[in-house]
């Protein structure tokens, strides 16, 4: 079979992953869009930004930890390679893990050293080569040579970039001309920038010192709403259609009046006191289809298009508006619009005491402009950190073969003497340290498990984290919420870390 070969995308990925300079990593991955033919376009696209076209293969790292011995020259082509997950996508039922085991180890027998890598981490998720979509979208520009701004406003119509990839270099401007705004067809949504407060976050989202739009950010799941008359579909961040699992969602949104509309929102679970009930109760609810007594409630704070007009072009505070002509207050996100740093402040205070998690300041005279974290947009909630200790390291995979990753963590428990774990967590991790916490843990092991090497609790870690949730999974009851690292603390030992009393404090008293 002929085609790209896999090998054009590894030795890209090393070159983006090899330079800090945005202009040459833009470069790297044209030239290789460049060489691909049209029905290659959309498999390399997803490739050089880092995952596969399949959303599930049912294969994980376990999967992948005993390859067979890596093929001496490469022959594998991007098309093979798309096929043979393809199928393994396709399989369940009796026989189903033998016959993917089979189809894995023969792909993988066929890729050489560098190629087995490049596919574990297209698997994983870990091809930390630094090319994030938006240098992506700016190599689809450069390679098919149209304007960047016309690649990422299609992107964010077709909600996906290698559909938009194949579509430029096949078809340039003209066929990017062609995506638009369409209910039911679920748009990228607009993202946030970051500040640590609301203070530093105020000049930042408007450097003219106008009023900004300061609205709760709320601890649910990101929803888009589309509405055609009765027909109602609802999409999650990632784009996955949540229709069927939302019916309480669809009906209060079939009550608006309007006849069409693209709404964009959130979608939480609260209690009776209309406080937000715990994330996992959430997560948990909407990713189940069966019958279940606690409803979620949609909060909506933008509108993308109203009866048949798009709106993501018009500035925030006519889209602001055009909401509050269709979307009832308990329906819609609170939220202030103010100038004033202190009122801004204020208010967050009182969204934080609500329960929620923080407030996102919004330039009122911005556009939609989704799939981007420009600072339209910026999120301002508290980062709490503590200290905890190293009980157990997993060795990485992908990328990260050969390096210890994966921490387990653990807070200290001054009534036994020992160490209640809270959680796991490889994000925030630089080559640097990852090479120093591989010879480090080696250093402290004291038994292996499989890929766990377990090691004397002695290593303090400094640890971000989102929040905090219950879990039946750790026997202390909690378990962090996007945890990463922040530093390792050599300047304190294991039992100067922050104990499980601590953090159940911070969890509000959560109990197991």
């Amino acid at each position: 079979m002929g085609g790209m070969l896999l090998t054009r995308l590894t030795d890209a990925s090393a070159a983006v992953a090899a330079t800090r300079s945005r202009l040459a990593k833009v470069a790297a991955l044209a030239a290789v869009l460049r060489a691909a033919s049209g029905e290659e376009a959309e498999v390399v696209a997803a490739y050089l930004g880092g995952a596969l076209r399949q959303r599930r293969t049912g294969l994980g790292p376990r999967s992948l930890q005993r390859p067979p011995a890596p093929a001496a020259t490469p022959s594998l082509t991007v098309t093979e390679v798309d096929a043979a997950f393809e199928e393994l996508s396709g399989l369940a039922g009796p026989g189903s893990a033998t016959r993917r085991a089979a189809l894995l180890a023969g792909l993988l027998g066929r890729a050489t050293a560098s190629e087995q890598a490049y596919l574990a981490g297209l698997v994983t998720g870990e091809v930390r080569q630094g090319a994030l979509d938006g240098l992506l979208l700016e190599a689809v520009a450069a390679a098919a040579e149209v304007p960047a701004a016309t690649v990422r406003r299609a992107a964010m119509l077709a909600g996906s970039t290698p559909a938009i990839a194949r579509a430029a270099l096949t078809g340039g401007t003209a066929a990017l001309a062609a995506f638009d705004l369409t209910v039911g067809v679920a748009v990228r949504p607009m993202l946030a920038a970051s500040a640590a407060t609301v203070a530093a976050a105020l000049p930042k989202a408007a450097p003219d010192g106008a009023a900004v739009a300061v609205e709760a950010k709320l601890d649910g799941i990101r929803l888009q709403a589309h509405k055609d008359g009765d027909d109602v579909r609802l999409f999650t961040r990632s784009l996955d259609d949540v229709t069927g699992r939302l019916p309480e969602i669809c009906a209060i949104v079939r009550t608006l009046p309007v006849a069409a509309a693209i709404l964009d929102g959130e979608a939480l679970a609260l209690d009776e006191a209309g406080r937000p009930r715990p994330f996992q109760e959430t997560a948990a609810l909407s990713a189940t289809h069966a019958a279940r007594d606690l409803a979620l409630t949609p909060r909506f704070f933008d509108a993308l298009l109203l009866s048949g007009a798009s709106l993501i072009d018009r500035p925030l505070h006519e889209r602001r508006s055009a909401l509050h002509d269709v979307v009832p207050p308990q329906y819609r996100v609170a939220g202030v619009v103010t100038p004033d740093a202190a009122a801004a402040e204020a208010f967050c205070r009182r969204v934080l005491a609500d329960g929620h998690e923080g407030v996102v300041v919004k330039n009122l005279d911005a556009p939609y402009a989704a799939g981007r974290r420009g600072a339209a947009w910026v999120k301002v909630k508290p980062v709490h950190t503590l200290d905890l200790v190293v009980l157990a390291v997993e060795w990485g995979g992908g990328r990260r073969r050969g390096f210890l990753s994966n921490l387990h963590l653990g807070a200290r428990d001054p009534a036994t003497g020992g160490f209640v774990m809270l959680g796991k967590t490889f994000k925030g991790m630089t080559d640097a340290m990852l090479a120093w916490q591989t010879s480090r843990f080696l250093d402290l092991e004291e038994r292996r498990e499989g890929h766990v090497v377990h090691v004397r609790p002695e290593q303090v870690v400094e640890i971000a984290f989102d929040g905090l949730q219950r879990s039946s999974r750790y026997p202390g009851g909690v378990a962090l919420r996007f945890a990463r690292v922040v530093r390792y603390r050599d300047d304190k030992r294991a039992a100067d870390a922050d104990t499980i009393d601590t953090v159940r404090a911070i969890a509000g008293g959560l109990r197991p």
